[in-house]
């Protein structure tokens, strides 16, 4: 007999499953002995008084063995000879569009202009070591994309566009661990997600798919309006529809759009920096309790939102026990993110503190960076025209400029690269100092390990971001007593939350609106905004592929 029970508990009691059989014998007058096994199918901590408790959705087998399993297996078949489809990019996009194609019975030819996962790491450790930033693999480009080495949390509120369980048991599948399946805030962790995403490429491979590293995406080949392939970087040429999951970093990518006349807009995104408190104060604050969180409870989290000036202000891949790492994907560029291992175990949590920016906000002139401020040369080479107009965030008829969002981005990095001492040490400041607008004299201990410099960051970041961040900080203190402190630290800049563009398709087709056999997908493309809303992205725009196909 299987029944299911919804208990409100103690940290101690959810602690295990022998904890569980124990409260549940007792409270429901079982004999313990006839108690098989406790799967936990839900669970949540609810932290808003003083006593903490652990909502539960337990399933209990009661004289009778679980399933072997605790999560749905996906049957991937060969698909050798099949009709291919090109994925650009191997993020979480890209590797679950081509797991999905797998599905349907197309192979996929997956190319990624970074490293594989593991290679990576080497490239990813010079930036802190050497302050040298390989602008093909670093924390955004390489397999994985920029969800490998960002703490892997597969929380989403986009649970409308398709099966948030069918991404996460495709996970399970691939290694990571079932308790993704019951946690309110699933998450994989840094340490872990690599060797999941190693897997998932094995399964691409075994199958007779392709994965092709080192290769760099240049230019679709577009014939009668028709996508028909790519040619990349090495001279390779790639023939098939094109599913283009480039991730929210591939600037190149989004000027060749426009360059070439593929229609796209620039869309809203947010910007501040990543804020730093020590993991204990954190603990008090969310736990109520001078102790912190005790031997029960998780690295506590936080969620903060607020409206100030008509723009909200919030918090954003929030990371407990965590760390603040580079994530420039290019030279002459500063930006930080944040990510936490598997036990989030961390002395200090981090989050993204940012605000949020529409395009029409930049033809504000408090949003504008003076163009001698930038790093001659520092873009990619573009035409004399569009060199011309970067110059400017409107078009000819007083619109924001489709890439508008991207150039500030641009120049916000390049001017926190020089407040940074033109190295990948980052500009931060004291929490309370900035509400405060006075100089940091020193600054704390740190998980950034290339370094920090005290530098007024409310000073020279952008008014429009640097007064709503103040005010929010400060309401976010009256709403959660110890949370403006001069303990946490500001480190400068976040501006990766999401892409500064939206290549446009069809809503039913998924589809370019203007060219056939290109499919925009996941976060690089403007529809999605993490791993797994990525994932859910990438599965439909294979079954968009697919049915262009007529498979």
């Amino acid at each position: 007999m299987i029944q299911e029970y919804q208990l409100r508990i103690l940290p101690e009691q959810a602690a295990s499953e022998q904890s569980l059989k124990q409260y549940i014998s007792r409270e429901k007058g079982l004999d313990i002995r006839t108690i098989h096994a406790v799967r936990v199918l839900k669970k949540s901590i609810d932290a808003r008084q003083r006593t903490i408790f652990v909502n539960v959705k337990a399933q209990v087998f009661i004289n009778e063995e679980p399933a072997e399993k605790e999560f749905i297996e996906t049957e991937y078949r060969n698909v050798e000879g099949r009709p291919q489809v090109i994925v650009v990019g191997a993020g979480p996009g890209g590797l679950f569009a081509a797991l999905r194609l797998i599905e349907r019975g197309l192979r996929p030819i997956v190319v990624e202009r970074g490293k594989n996962v593991r290679d990576r790491k080497l490239d990813l450790a010079r930036i802190s070591r050497d302050h040298k930033v390989d602008a093909e693999s670093n924390y955004s480009f390489g397999e994985g994309g920029a969800g490998a080495y960002s703490d892997g949390k597969l929380y989403t509120r986009s649970k409308k566009r398709g099966s948030v369980e069918k991404i996460l048991n495709v996970f399970c599948q691939h290694g990571a661990s079932t308790a993704i399946l019951s946690d309110a805030h699933p998450h994989i962790g840094t340490d872990k997600l690599p060797r999941v995403i190693e897997n998932m490429r094995n399964t691409i491979l075994n199958c007779g798919g392709e994965v092709h590293f080192q290769t760099r995406m240049d230019r679709l080949i577009i014939e009668n309006n028709r996508v028909v392939g790519i040619e990349t970087n090495n001279g390779k040429t790639f023939r098939g529809p094109v599913i283009l999951a480039t991730g929210h970093s591939a600037r190149d990518v989004y000027r060749w759009l426009y360059r070439n006349g593929v229609q796209i807009e620039a869309k809203g995104l947010a910007v501040g920096v990543r804020l730093e408190h020590p993991s204990q104060l954190i603990d008090q604050i969310q736990y109520h309790n001078k102790n912190g969180r005790g031997k029960y409870l998780p690295a506590a989290e936080y969620s903060f939102v607020q409206q100030v000036g008509g723009r909200g202000v919030y918090s954003f891949c929030m990371c407990p026990g965590g760390f603040v790492v580079p994530a420039a994907s290019g030279p002459h560029q500063l930006v930080v993110n944040g990510m936490s291992p598997s036990n989030r175990g961390g002395r200090w949590s981090n989050s993204g503190m940012v605000v949020e920016i529409r395009p029409e906000d930049l033809l504000h002139p408090d949003l504008q960076v003076q163009a001698g401020e930038l790093i001659e040369g520092s873009a990619e080479a573009e035409t004399e025209a569009l060199i011309a107009e970067s110059q400017s965030h409107s078009d000819s008829a007083g619109q924001p400029h489709v890439l508008s969002m991207m150039r500030f981005q641009e120049k916000l990095e390049q001017l926190c690269w020089q407040q940074g001492n033109m190295r990948q040490t980052a500009p931060a400041q004291r929490m309370m100092d900035f509400t405060r607008k006075k100089l940091s004299y020193d600054l704390p201990e740190t998980s950034y390990s290339p370094g920090l410099v005290s530098s007024p960051l409310h000073f020279w970041m952008p008014k429009f971001v640097g007064e709503r961040l103040s005010q929010g900080f400060q309401l976010f203190g009256k709403s959660s007593r110890g949370f403006l402190t001069n303990e946490a630290v500001m480190i400068a800049v976040e501006t990766r939350t999401s892409a500064p563009v939206r290549i446009i398709r069809d809503a039913e087709t998924l589809q370019h609106v203007t060219v056939e056999g290109l499919f925009p997908c996941g976060e690089g493309a403007g529809y999605a905004g993490g791993i797994v809303s990525a994932g859910i992205d990438g599965e439909r725009c294979a079954d968009a592929a697919a049915a262009y196909l007529n498979l």
